[in-house]
C-alpha cells in the first residue's frame, strides 16, 4: 500500500509516517516508480508506535523495543534488556513529575501570596 493508504488506515499523517521511517521505525519498500510501498504489517507497526509514543517512549527507545512488540496492545516480549529500558524511562518520568510538582507548588505559592498582597494594596499593571 502507498503512504496515503497507510495514513488513511491508521489515522496518522503522512509526514509522521515519513518521520517514523527516518527514525528507523518503518521500512517501506520502494516501487519501480520510487514511491514508498508498505506491507500490510505496517498498519500494526504504526498502531504499536503510536501507543508506545503515548507511553512517553522516545523514537530511539521504540526502535529498540519494536522487535519485541506483538499485537495492537502492544504486548512486549521479554527481550534482552527490555525491562531496563522501560524502568529507566519510568524513573526519568518520575523525576520530571517530581520537578513539575515542585514548580507547580512554588507557582501556587506565588499566586496565593500575590492575591493576598493585591487585597491589601492596589495593583500596578506590568506589561510582560
Amino acid at each position: 500500500m502507498l503512504i496515503g493508504e497507510l495514513s488513511r488506515r491508521t489515522g496518522v499523517a503522512a509526514h509522521l509516517l515519513r518521520y517514523y521511517e527516518s527514525q528507523g521505525l518503518l521500512e517501506p519498500e520502494r516501487g519501480s516508480s520510487g514511491y514508498r510501498e508498505y506491507a500490510q504489517e505496517a498498519v500494526l507497526a504504526v498502531v504499536q508506535i503510536r501507543k508506545l509514543l503515548d507511553a512517553g517512549l522516545s523514537t530511539q527507545e521504540i526502535r529498540y523495543l519494536l522487535p519485541c512488540a506483538t499485537g495492537a496492545g502492544p504486548e512486549l516480549e521479554p527481550c534482552a534488556e527490555l525491562l531496563d529500558v522501560l524502568r529507566a524511562r519510568l524513573e526519568e518520568m518520575d523525576r520530571r513529575i517530581e520537578t513539575l510538582t515542585r514548580s507547580r507548588d512554588a507557582l501556587r505559592t506565588y499566586v496565593s501570596d500575590t492575591e493576598r498582597s493585591a487585597e491589601q494594596a492596589p495593583c500596578v499593571t506590568v506589561d510582560i
